[in-house]
Order: C-alpha cells, then structure tokens, then sequence
C-alpha cells in the first residue's frame, strides 16, 4: 500500500483519514465530522475552537452555511448581524475581562449615533492586548472596570459612559445622552453630576460642561435638541413635559417644551406621529384644547430640523407677539457647527 505524501488519504482497516490537524481532532476525539451547524449555534456566534470540539467540518465553516464576523468567529449566514450580536461576537475574539464601553456602551444605554458616526465597536480591558481585528477599538484602563448587565452584556457603569463619551461625541450628543440616562432610570442628576465633579478622567472637563446642561423630565433626545436650539441663541429655555391646566384647573394635556410666562408651546413630531393616523387625529384634538386655552402652540417635524434658524425665528416672534422683550436669536459659530 502506497503512503504518499503526509496530507495524501490513506486507507486503514475501511476507514478514511486525513492528515489535517482539524480531522484528526475530531476523529481522535471519537466524534465524527457534521455538514451541518447544530441548532444551539445557528443564532449565537462561536469561535473556530468551538467549532472544532463540537465536530463541525472545516468545509461548513468555509461554505454558504456560515460567515466570518471576526477572525476565528463565525455565525450562521442565516442569522441578522444586529448591533449585540456583533458586540457577542467581538468579545469572543477578545480577552475575556472586555466590557463594552464609550460610544458602543452608549448604544445600548438608548442613544443611537448620528449615521455614519462612531462605526466601532469599543471595548475597555485592564491587560495590555493590542487587538487587530478590523472594526474593533479596544481601550486599555488601569483599574478593575465597574459594570452592569444590558442584554446579557458587561457594559460600564452610565456614569462612566457619560465621561467616556465626553471625548467622541458633540457637545449636544453628550446633553444627549445624559438626559437620557436619567430618563431612563440609569441614573440621578445628582449622581451625574458629582461623578464628574468627582473624578479626574480624560474627557471629564467636558463632561463637568455639559453636565450643568442635562435636565430631567426630558422624554426623547429631539426634546434635547430643540431645548439647546433655543438655549444657546440666547432665547429662555423652556421647561420639559409639563402638564398643562385651563384657568379652571382642568387638564388640557402634556407639553414637551413649555414656556409658561408667554404661553407658548413647543412640541416635537416624530416619525410616528407623521404615519400614524391615529395619533394625529389625538394629537390634533388636544392641540385644539391647547389653543383654545390661550396657548400657542409650536409644531416641528424632522423636516424642520434641516432648517433650525427657522425654528429659533418661530419661536422668537411668537415670544414677541407675547410681550417678550429680550433680544432676538443670536447663532455664533458653535452654534452653526451643532445644529446647522
């Protein structure tokens, strides 16, 4: 019988082996080789070595069942590359202390980027691993990292993520996101704020800035922008999701953005208000009641962010009309770089 080369077949006692490392590990290890992925994998990624243990032929992996996230981290091609997937995928390609942190961190605390902003996934570990895997940024910190659990994931502390993001994002996406933490429970303006009064961290500067901009009761990150729309060319600012009452005292409805002392009313019309027919016809309704009381009500859709000159005019001569006597808008040159 003819050996041939090392990675030639070679025939023993009817069965057929391979000289290559990844059969021979499957077959020495007495599981025979599978075609297909098993059911507990088809929406998980996992790693070449997982794969190998489990018996899954190199072939499944280079074929159309399958696709390459990460180098050595594989999921079905069936399954959708959504944002946690990939953040479950990346950390199998990372030492294991990894937390998610910085902008990825700020994704799954509730604050999407603007498109094309921030494409990374970023990762803080206390070890000195330089990673090379495209599309990943790992950061290195000197002291264990402080965490909590968001979808099954190790993500740093809202606190922290504020200050970490104070050095990526703009000066309006950190009031951003910092409403939106304490909207959503993760965490007080009071804790906010003397966490960053508190530590000496890069970026915290900026993060003691925008912290004195963060409010509560803010419901949506557009409430955010209009807010400091209006804020930083020099009009008052408007109080946030205020319920509204006629001189009777009887309820009129919610307010987003409200200017007590002239009566007007600024409100934020989103998408789902724009296609919902439904809820056009409430938000109608209770904009009449509104109106009715005496209130002026000031309407922006997402069109109208395209043109925030225009909104802070609208705001101003309604102001006027009701005896406002400070001066007009004033947009600086920070002012154009944020909103315009």
């Amino acid at each position: 019988m003819s050996t041939g080369s090392p990675g030639a077949r070679r025939f023993a006692q009817g069965s057929v082996i391979v000289a290559s490392p990844w059969r021979r590990a499957c077959i020495v290890g007495g599981m025979p080789l599978i075609r297909d992925l098993p059911a507990d994998l088809k929406d998980v990624p996992f790693t070449t070595a997982t794969a190998r243990k489990r018996g899954i032929g190199r072939g499944v992996l280079a074929g159309k069942r399958c696709r390459q996230v990460f180098r050595g981290v594989w999921v079905s091609a069936d399954v959708e590359l959504t944002f946690r997937l990939l953040l479950q995928a990346a950390r199998l390609a990372l030492p294991r202390d990894v937390v998610v942190s910085h902008t990825s961190a700020m994704r799954l605390y509730g604050l999407e980027p603007r498109t094309g902003r921030h494409p990374h996934l970023e990762f803080s570990t206390t070890r000195t691993t330089v990673t090379r895997h495209v599309g990943i940024v790992l950061h290195r910190r000197q002291r264990r990292i402080s965490t909590i659990e968001i979808e099954g994931l190790p993500v740093t502390g809202p606190e922290r993520t504020f200050v970490d993001c104070a050095g990526r994002l703009s000066f309006v996406e950190l009031v951003q996101l910092g409403d939106l933490l304490i909207h959503t429970g993760r965490t007080t303006l009071d804790a906010l704020t003397a966490y960053a009064l508190d530590r000496h961290l890069h970026g915290v500067r900026r993060a003691r800035r925008a912290v004195t901009y963060v409010r509560e009761n803010v419901e949506s990150p557009m409430e955010t922008v209009i807010r400091l729309l209006l804020v930083f060319a020099r009009l008052p600012e408007p109080r946030r999701n205020v319920v509204l009452l006629d001189d009777d005292g009887r309820f009129l409805g919610r307010g987003d953005l409200v200017l007590d002392r002239w009566k007007v009313l600024i409100e934020y019309d989103g998408w789902h208000h724009e296609r919902s027919s439904a809820q056009r016809q409430q938000d109608i309704r209770r904009r009449e009641r509104i109106e009715a009381a005496g209130w002026v009500v000031i309407v922006i859709t997402s069109t109208d962010l395209t043109r925030p000159q225009e909104i802070a005019w609208r705001v101003h001569r309604a102001l006027t009309a009701r005896g406002y006597a400070g001066r007009p808008p004033r947009m600086s040159i920070m002012w154009q770089r944020w909103f315009a």
